[in-house]
């Protein structure tokens, strides 16, 4: 299983990683939304967890570029935001995200979050 990390901040990235750490799993990390959309296509990577305030493309955009190109639109999306707003959390719905997370985020909700999402890519034929 693969899973892409993208946010520019290391102390999340570090964060995310932690709350990983009993997955097995291969892990990438981007720092930037353009980096991140093209490692997203060119590793195909099963869970992708992806900030929303970032350089060069945010979040949102990312996930709605993925998620509306047939090839890649099975990867999952998790978006990490500081952004709790019942907008953000419209938008993420609308570009297709798959789940929705508040930062500062529970390390334990998001270890289950990212669990089930690969439990849901391991039964897809």
């Amino acid at each position: 299983m693969k899973i892409l990390i993208v946010d520019d901040e290391e102390t999340n990235i570090a964060l995310i990683k932690a709350a990983l750490k009993d997955i097995d799993h291969e892990q990438t990390v981007a720092r930037d939304g353009e980096e991140g959309f093209a490692l997203a296509k060119a590793e195909m990577p099963d869970v992708i967890i992806l900030d929303v305030m970032m350089p060069k493309l945010d979040g949102f955009k990312v996930c709605g570029m993925l998620k509306s190109d047939k090839r890649f639109s099975q990867i999952s999306v998790v978006i990490l935001s500081s952004r709790a707003g019942d907008d953000d959390v419209e938008i993420a719905r609308e570009v297709g995200a798959d789940i929705y997370m508040v930062k500062p985020f529970d390390l334990g909700e998001l270890n289950k979050n990212v669990k089930q999402l690969l439990n849901k890519q391991a039964c897809k034929p």
